[in-house]
């Protein structure tokens, strides 16, 4: 509980504690920032790492010019991690298989497979390049493209041109948007409504699952 409740602050005041572990470990900043990119798309079990808002919040940190840190460089090693990420993501697929999805696993929902793998059979490859932008869907999407068996050539393909637009987009909207005074003044509202603009499909779509069940059940009841 404790672990969560850190991390609603860390994301609700994101550009405080990035603040801190940029003066703290200066150009360490890079790794760190890098670690947290390839896990959040690398790992299957940590869909729950801040993306969107991280980088939203150091291109505007950067962008105040008191950092000491190159957008250039943060930007080209954010890309690394993405591409890295989900490629590792894409080989624990291929070797784990959907069998560590269940009812029971709070972090691996079924349904959160199930929703991911209607997604990507309606989208095909370009899923691999949407799922950039929505939480919970850009960990577990190259995950069920390896299950899936997707070839890895082709996989790499969408995975190199949605990591480029993923953190292109965000961390240069940071850097061109975040020092506009109403931006900055409001900035912490500004992380919030990313993050509920971000996360609204994901949320929708476990809404929607939730009330098919629902009636399934009621069907089956009346039959």
């Amino acid at each position: 509980m404790e672990f969560f409740t850190f991390l609603l602050d860390f994301i609700l005041h994101i550009d405080k504690h990035l603040e801190e572990i940029i003066r703290d470990y200066q150009n360490w900043t890079y790794a760190i920032l890098f670690l947290i990119i390839f896990a959040e798309t690398g790992f299957v079990v940590t869909p729950f790492l801040p993306g969107d808002s991280l980088l939203f919040a150091i291109g505007t940190l950067i962008a105040g010019e008191n950092t000491g840190l190159s957008i250039w460089v943060m930007l080209f090693l954010l890309i690394i991690a993405a591409i890295l990420g989900n490629s590792l993501n894409y080989k624990l697929g291929t070797y784990l298989g959907v069998k560590v999805f269940n009812e029971k696993n709070r972090i691996l929902k079924l349904e959160y497979y199930n929703q991911s793998h209607q997604f990507f059979e309606k989208h095909g490859g370009k899923a691999i390049i949407f799922s950039r932008f929505l939480p919970i869907f850009r960990t577990i999407a190259p995950f069920v493209a390896g299950v899936a068996k997707m070839p890895f050539s082709r996989f790499t393909f969408f995975n190199v041109i949605g990591g480029v637009a993923w953190i292109t987009s965000l961390l240069m909207a940071g850097y061109l948007l975040g020092q506009i005074p109403v931006v900055k003044a409001n900035f912490d509202v500004v992380i919030v409504l990313i993050a509920v603009v971000t996360f609204f499909p994901a949320i929708f779509a476990a809404l929607r699952s939730k009330f098919k069940k629902k009636e399934v059940v009621k069907e089956d009841v009346e039959v």
